[in-house]
């Protein structure tokens, strides 16, 4: 009797690390649900694209309920998306505050709750979230502290859901990644942001990707915080 195909929710999938991380799990021949505000359909048959704010929990309902009716399952939620708005502390509007806790937070916790409830219904599931290096290790010179209070938080959020539903079957971890090379960064800055890399250079979104995968096919880990960030996080 064949396995049935595995199914992955992507969020943020409409570019950068997310569309690396739906390429890289077709390759697996997984099924995909894909999300982000401007996503455009797919013509492939096994994968599902939801457009929607991810931080309104109407998104996360949709983005589950469909996904389980097409596919008939979820195995494993990547929470790809986040924003990130970089500017002194004291410069910081109340909008600013409130799209980046849209995206980051809410868009975390509204999705992660109805995909784990899914999973528990198989005793089976993992839940991967993108959070960022710069949480860990503050960097003189780039203003962060939006970025680390909320990817921060869904590292604690990882450990503890770990926790709470290591004995159900249910496994959770994240990926911290240092500076990648994503639309959202111009490429005359490459190089200058490459320098704050121990290794040299910036990170691709296959070096995320690929992490993904791998804490995907590790049935023994989980409350894991990968860093993928060239040596960022072990020091300067």
């Amino acid at each position: 009797m064949n396995k049935p195909q595995k199914v992955v929710v992507v969020t943020g999938a409409s570019q950068g690390i997310g569309a690396k991380v739906v390429t890289a799990f077709r390759e697996l021949d997984y099924r995909i649900v894909a999300t982000s505000r401007s996503i455009k359909r797919s013509d492939d048959e096994n994968i599902l694209s939801i457009a929607g704010d991810i931080g309104d929990p109407a998104t996360a309902i949709r983005v589950i309920s469909e996904g389980v009716a097409r596919f008939g399952r979820i195995d494993t939620l990547v929470n790809n998306a986040g924003i990130y708005i970089g500017k002194p502390f004291t410069e910081h509007t109340a909008q600013d505050y409130d799209a980046v806790m849209n995206v980051n937070m809410a868009g975390f916790y509204h999705i992660t709750q109805r995909a784990i409830a899914e999973m528990e219904k198989h005793s089976s599931g993992h839940v991967v979230s993108v959070t960022a290096g710069i949480s860990h290790t503050a960097i003189s010179g780039i203003y962060s502290v939006l970025a680390a209070m909320t990817k921060g938080g869904l590292d604690a959020a990882t450990k503890s859901l770990a926790i709470e539903y290591a004995k159900k079957g249910i496994r959770v971890n994240a990926v911290a990644p240092g500076i990648i090379k994503t639309p959202m960064h111009a490429p005359e800055t490459h190089e200058a942001l490459g320098a704050f890399h121990p290794i040299g250079r910036m990170g691709e979104t296959s070096d995320i990707a690929n992490a993904i995968l791998f804490l995907d096919a590790a049935p023994f880990i989980t409350g894991e915080i990968l860093h993928v960030d060239g040596g960022l996080s072990a020091g300067r």
